[in-house]
């Protein structure tokens, strides 16, 4: 044990004379704002949008601005990318008649003020403009809106997926994936011309391999959220609160629908958590089956909320929310922080807010 005053070396990370970041103990983060602007380029520029349907011809010009931040933290190989853009491309279209002459030629814009990590899940808001407001300029905006959106939403599909994956960090970090490995060869090829045993080193190498393979399969990748909350009021108000879907859109301002049976669905937060009832006591218990929209296919959690009041008028809610997935199916590893963050101050506190059950 170190003495008082001193750090207990085996808890400090040094900082090394050769800045090696040993196995990735340090945040390293990487700005990607500039990596965003090129990727973007690439994805827009001169994408035909029509190319003469209904008389109309319509594509994008380019990226006129790709403004924010953009970053990815990568720690021991987990990866959590940050950004928050505001995206902007110019567009022009051209409209002719059934004899091929021109009738207008008008650009436009589409804006995309907040594309950002928080809301992966989610398609960001577009906005449509065009110079020319006439009949003509109209039509072509139309169309624009009409065929261009879908495959705008794509390509923004793609750069999230990107970010998800790394960025502009992603070969790197697959070099550093594959280089133990290629040392563990190397070493084991030393091994084997020193010792002559070729036949039984490989078959080593080989069933450890085999049984990494194995254990990669076998890797859990869910965690718990545990809460204890206490509240202001009787157990039977706080669980009438939840299991009432006009009180949830009181307390959210979103959209909610909840079944007061046994196996009856659930739908809040304008349907990004679906699910249904397991069991239901009042005043005492809420099993649930929770689900969010961004979650990788197949994959529900198990919410349980439990109402103990010790004495009249204050009731402590013990809330386990099993199975949550590391990362949603973009590759974000921040589903079980967001998660908790929820709970705590989309539901709890908004409920001491909007009901008094202050502690």
């Amino acid at each position: 044990m170190a003495k008082f005053g001193e750090g207990d070396k085996r808890w400090i990370v040094e900082d090394r004379p050769d800045g090696t970041n040993v196995h990735n103990w340090h945040w390293a983060e990487t700005n990607c704002l500039e990596w965003s602007r090129n990727f973007f380029n690439k994805q827009f520029s001169g994408v035909v949008i029509l190319a003469g349907e209904g008389n109309l011809f319509i594509k994008v010009n380019k990226i006129e601005k790709v403004e924010g931040e953009a970053y990815v933290n990568v720690r021991k190989g987990k990866i959590i990318p940050g950004y928050e853009l505001n995206v902007s491309l110019s567009w022009e279209g051209e409209a002719k008649d059934s004899e091929g002459k021109t009738l207008l030629k008008a650009d436009g814009l589409v804006d995309m003020p907040y594309i950002a990590d928080e809301n992966a899940d989610e398609d960001p808001e577009i906005r449509f403009s065009v110079k020319d407001e006439g009949p003509i300029g109209r039509t072509l905006k139309e169309a624009m809106v009409k065929q261009g959106k879908s495959i705008i939403l794509e390509k923004v599909r793609v750069y999230v997926e990107a970010m998800a994956k790394g960025g502009p960090c992603r070969d790197e970090l697959e070099s550093k994936k594959v280089a133990p490995k290629s040392v563990a060869a190397g070493s084991a090829t030393v091994a084997v011309e020193k010792s002559g045993a070729l036949p039984a080193v490989s078959a080593a190498v080989e069933t450890k391999v085999v049984k990494e393979k194995k254990k990669a399969k076998t890797k859990e990748g869910f965690k718990t959220i545990s809460m204890t909350e206490k509240f202001n009021c009787r157990a039977k108000d706080l669980y009438e609160i939840l299991m009432d879907e006009n009180r949830w859109k009181g307390f959210t301002q979103s959209n909610a629908k909840i079944s007061r049976d046994v196996n009856g669905p659930i739908s809040v937060f304008d349907g990004s958590v679906t699910g249904m009832n397991v069991e239901l006591e009042e005043g005492k218990l809420i099993v649930q089956k929770w689900r969010f929209g961004s979650w990788p296919d197949g994959l529900d959690s198990t919410v349980k909320l439990t109402f103990e009041e010790p004495e009249p008028g204050v009731t402590i809610v013990n809330l386990t929310h099993t199975d949550v997935p590391e990362e949603d199916r973009y590759g974000n590893a921040t589903v079980v922080e967001n998660t908790e963050r929820g709970w705590r101050d989309l539901i709890f506190h908004r409920i001491r807010a909007v009901f008094g059950f202050g502690m």
